[in-house]
């Protein structure tokens, strides 16, 4: 699903480069949930941003199927974030003065659907995510682990191919970060979708079919040890 070749990401301070990474090749294949882990700073940010279209790499390619990324415009990196990728961040940027249902019917009256189908729909998914009887509360009253579900359901409103999660239980308590992994797990499942969760959360990375760890600018793969 996803192909990166050869991908640099060079910012310019001053007189001085700061390299984040250079030269990264990544195959990402349909339906693999993969984690991402590294120290802060190690640019695991960065990639997601630039998988998602929201940066653009200083050298190199990345691949959506066979949609080379930068060739698209303006209007069609836009459409290709709104109807295809979901993104969790770790903040998770809702309205807080909006309610439940209105972040999530949102993503989808910005992509032109009518507002009965986006009420349905996002009382659909906000259910999924175990919050059928919050759909009124603003999102500003809801718990840490709530709000971040909320985040799960606008994620997926769009019924996206690809998720990526840019360290989804960082802000949240050992039992909801669970919740939450759960919850991660088993959305992936049932959707169908391709997940990249760039996390610190050991636990998370074990739920993964793959992990990679970024460091000094480089990919490599790891084991997770896995304990009982």
């Amino acid at each position: 699903m996803l192909r990166v070749e050869n991908l640099s990401k060079i910012y310019h301070s001053g007189e001085q480069d700061v390299v984040v990474f250079e030269g990264l090749n990544l195959e990402i294949q349909q339906g693999e949930l993969l984690a991402l882990v590294g120290r802060s700073g190690s640019g695991k940010t960065t990639l997601l941003h630039l998988l998602a279209a929201l940066d653009t790499p200083t050298t190199g390619e990345i691949y959506f199927g066979r949609q080379r990324l930068g060739e698209l415009s303006f209007d069609g990196q836009a459409e290709y974030r709104n109807k295809r990728i979901g993104f969790v961040w770790q903040m998770h940027h809702l309205l807080p003065e909006f309610s439940a249902l209105e972040n999530v019917m949102l993503p989808q009256l910005i992509a032109g659907n009518d507002f009965e189908r986006a009420q349905g729909r996002a009382r659909e998914l906000l259910a999924e995510v175990g919050l059928g009887n919050a759909l009124g509360r603003r999102t500003g009253e809801l718990s840490g682990g709530e709000q971040q579900r909320v985040a799960l359901a606008r994620a997926l409103v769009n019924n996206p191919s690809l998720l990526l999660a840019d360290e989804p239980t960082g802000n949240l308590d050992h039992r909801t970060a669970e919740l939450v992994i759960d919850l991660l797990e088993r959305l992936h499942r049932v959707h169908g979708l391709t997940s990249v969760l760039a996390t610190h959360n050991m636990e998370l990375a074990q739920r993964a079919a793959r992990t990679l760890r970024l460091e000094d600018g480089q990919l490599t793969e790891v084991v997770v040890p896995r304990f009982n």
